[in-house]
């Protein structure tokens, strides 16, 4: 798994932007899901619910700051008491002790890109390099000389890469920042015919998207600058820079390594960029964004290529499968966004794409609704290991084996909670089918917006007032209220978590 990969960076999805051979390798041998979405579009929610099959308000990390209920059984828990040797190595996110795990070397927090540090069971350590090399060499070490041959096994593999701040490896840095990247059909978006909460949200590329935190533009070169517009935001976010991070954890050979590319953009930004109008300003951060963003998903791709590698040198490819997937989406400029968080596409849906040979046909592709609220069941069943019943998801195995007659559900419920808070993403709860997609935005506002998925693929008309729609208003409404019943989510719940925010 990487961190708010999204879905339109990978290959098999879509060519536009990059080249993802190796991740595009599992889709090509196995199945890929092009409706697979997630509960909540946020990191560590969104990796508790994966780990407990429970959405969130159950689970109790309802955002990155809510506390995970340590109660919650997860499945890697019942993979080892099943006798699976367990693994976890790179960004877990939260807490310091996974369940269930035999052995773990995980970043603190987000971590870091460069000479990340790591927990481990035998205390904190920090080791010298680039974190995705790093974190799929701890797992081929695991792989080659921990695994006992004798077991069945399960490792996460968990990337930090593409999260923010993006540093790519020097080599990627230098080859990334000499591309040119498509603009999106909605770069521009004004947000007409939409809601408050996508007119407010703070994520735009031209005034929310940080100088140094994002766009590698060092201190001193901004208060060099008499006067830089827009400049609506603070310099650094939460404190940070993007060069007091990661990379001031680089020592000389490395920060000589990145300097050249930094000289370059300081000196092109300093000369040009007083001279562009807004929206020449708004394609060059694009242009920056992209160049870091997808720099760092090619040395992902290069490294889960390693990981494949070696199952074939070893021979575990033949009785391994084999997931790729994201904590959730991510807007890569569609609608002028970065970051994800709503329950539009681009942060709704996620990449989901699993090899099992000798099982899953090669090549198969499938639109069906499924969800991070699915993952636990599936491994669980596929290991015939019995998953508890309190589990919220479904199994895949149906869709995933040819028995997609015995797949019934066709809708699926969503819940975002983290607001007020950054990129200030109102809290809304809503339910999507292929054809339709049902929000209601709440707390400070009571909103509701529908989209015609078939019609309107890139959601820019919310029709929830045309009279055209409503019987299947009607009809959405009803099942929000089934879904929310089943799935144990409810009003006084909302007041609830709204109040332990106010009480803050």
């Amino acid at each position: 798994m990487s961190d708010d990969h999204a879905y339109q960076a990978i290959s098999a999805y879509s060519d536009k932007l990059i080249h993802t051979p190796n991740i595009d390798q599992i889709a090509d041998e196995g199945v890929i899901f092009t409706n697979a979405c997630v509960t909540n579009s946020i990191c560590a929610p969104s990796r508790a619910t994966i780990l407990t099959g429970k959405h969130n308000h159950i689970n109790g990390k309802i955002d990155n700051g809510a506390p995970f209920d340590t109660n919650q059984v997860t499945f890697p828990q019942l993979f080892q008491k099943a006798g699976y040797q367990t693994a976890m190595f790179g960004k877990l996110h939260f807490g310091n002790d996974p369940k269930g795990v035999d052995d773990f070397m995980i970043l603190p927090g987000q971590g870091h890109y460069i000479n990340p540090a790591f927990i481990t069971k035998s205390g904190d350590t920090t080791i010298t390099g680039y974190v995705t090399d790093i974190i799929t060499d701890l797992t081929l070490d695991w792989l080659k000389a921990k695994r006992d041959t004798e077991k069945p096994f399960l490792v996460m593999y968990l990337h930090k890469a593409p999260h923010r701040p993006w540093w790519p490896s020097p080599e990627k840095f230098k080859e990334f920042t000499k591309k040119e990247f498509p603009l999106p059909e909605t770069l521009f978006d004004d947000y007409q015919n939409r809601g408050t909460a996508a007119q407010t949200a703070e994520m735009n590329i031209l005034y929310d998207l940080r100088y140094g935190h994002d766009s590698k533009i060092r201190p001193e070169t901004f208060a060099s600058m008499d006067s830089i517009k827009p400049y609506i935001k603070p310099y650094n976010w939460g404190g940070s820079d993007g060069f007091s991070t990661s990379f001031a954890r680089a020592n000389n050979v490395q920060k000589d390594l990145y300097e050249p590319v930094l000289d370059s953009i300081n000196i092109w930004f300093k000369q040009n960029w007083r001279l562009l109008n807004d929206r020449e300003k708004m394609e060059w951060k694009y242009q920056r964004y992209m160049q870091d963003y997808l720099g760092s998903i090619s040395s992902v791709d290069d490294n889960v290529g390693r990981v494949l590698d070696y199952l074939q040198e070893s021979g575990l490819d033949k009785n391994t499968i084999v997931v790729y997937t994201s904590d959730q989406g991510f807007y890569l400029g569609e609608h002028g966004w970065f970051d994800k968080r709503f329950i539009y596409n681009e942060s709704f849906k996620t990449p989901l794409m699993i090899r099992w040979p000798n099982r899953i046909k090669p090549g198969i592709k499938k639109t069906e609704m499924v969800q991070n609220l699915d993952f636990a069941q599936t491994l669980l069943e596929a290991a015939t290991i019995t998953p508890p019943a309190d589990m919220q998801g479904e199994s895949l195995l149906p869709l995933l084996l040819g028995r997609d007659k015995e797949w019934t559900r066709d809708a699926v419920y969503y819940h975002y909670y983290e607001y007020p808070s950054v990129h200030m993403v109102k809290r809304h709860y809503g339910i999507v089918t292929e054809a339709y997609k049902l929000a209601h935005f709440y707390y400070d506002v009571d909103e509701w917006e529908l989209y015609d998925r078939f019609k309107d693929h890139h959601e820019m008309n919310n029709v929830y007032d045309d009279p055209a729609y409503k019987k299947i208003v009607a009809n959405l409404k009803t099942e929000l209220a089934d879904l929310r019943l089943k799935y144990r989510d409810s009003r006084e719940l909302d007041l609830y978590y709204i109040n332990k925010y106010l009480d803050k």
